[in-house]
């Protein structure tokens, strides 16, 4: 039995990274997928929590013939220990799936094998592009599953996004009329 790690920040999850996990699906009989940056949430970059990320994830992998485990997974700001770290956090696996340079370095030191995979359609398919859209009210839905466009409604993300991407004129970003 093979077990993969994937890592994103998956803000939100969308069909690039769906497709990813499809390909690696086609590789391992399980996966675990690492919500990264798993305590930043309500900011343009990062609007959603970990565990909205959990519940866009889970209810879009249930379809696939495939045994995934969905963990966030805290920053750590030292990388000379960020592999054994992720490892006290996940179930254990056997091949990391990244193309970042960074995690890749790091797995390669901590003896760990990385493949890399490819990206698709990253005009679109990719976070800033999606949140970007969404601030913008232009469309986005067409590039996530249909369940992480359930949960952003559910959860009135865009409504978030919309106003955390908002500052005042005289750039006081407290939010504190004066």
């Amino acid at each position: 039995m093979t077990r993969g790690f994937f890592i994103g920040r998956f803000q939100p999850y969308h069909d690039g990274h769906h497709r990813v996990v499809e390909q690696i699906s086609q590789q391992v009989d399980e996966l675990v997928v690492g919500i990264g940056s798993a305590g930043d949430s309500h900011s343009p970059h990062d609007p959603f929590t970990a565990g909205e990320r959990v519940m866009m994830l889970t209810r879009s992998l249930v379809d696939l013939d495939l045994v995934s485990y969905v963990v966030p997974i805290e920053d750590l700001d030292r990388n000379s220990v960020w592999v054994s770290h992720v490892q006290s956090m996940c179930p254990a696996f056997d091949v990391a799936y990244s193309n970042n340079p960074l995690v890749i370095e790091l797995f390669d030191e901590a003896n760990i094998e990385v493949r890399q995979v490819p990206m698709f359609n990253r005009d679109v398919l990719e976070g800033t592009e999606l949140r970007a859209r969404m601030i913008r009210g232009e469309e986005w839905e067409p590039f996530v599953p249909d369940a992480v466009a359930d949960v952003i409604d559910e959860i009135d993300g865009i409504e978030r996004i919309r106003r955390v991407a908002e500052t005042d004129t005289n750039g006081d970003d407290l939010g504190v009329e004066r």
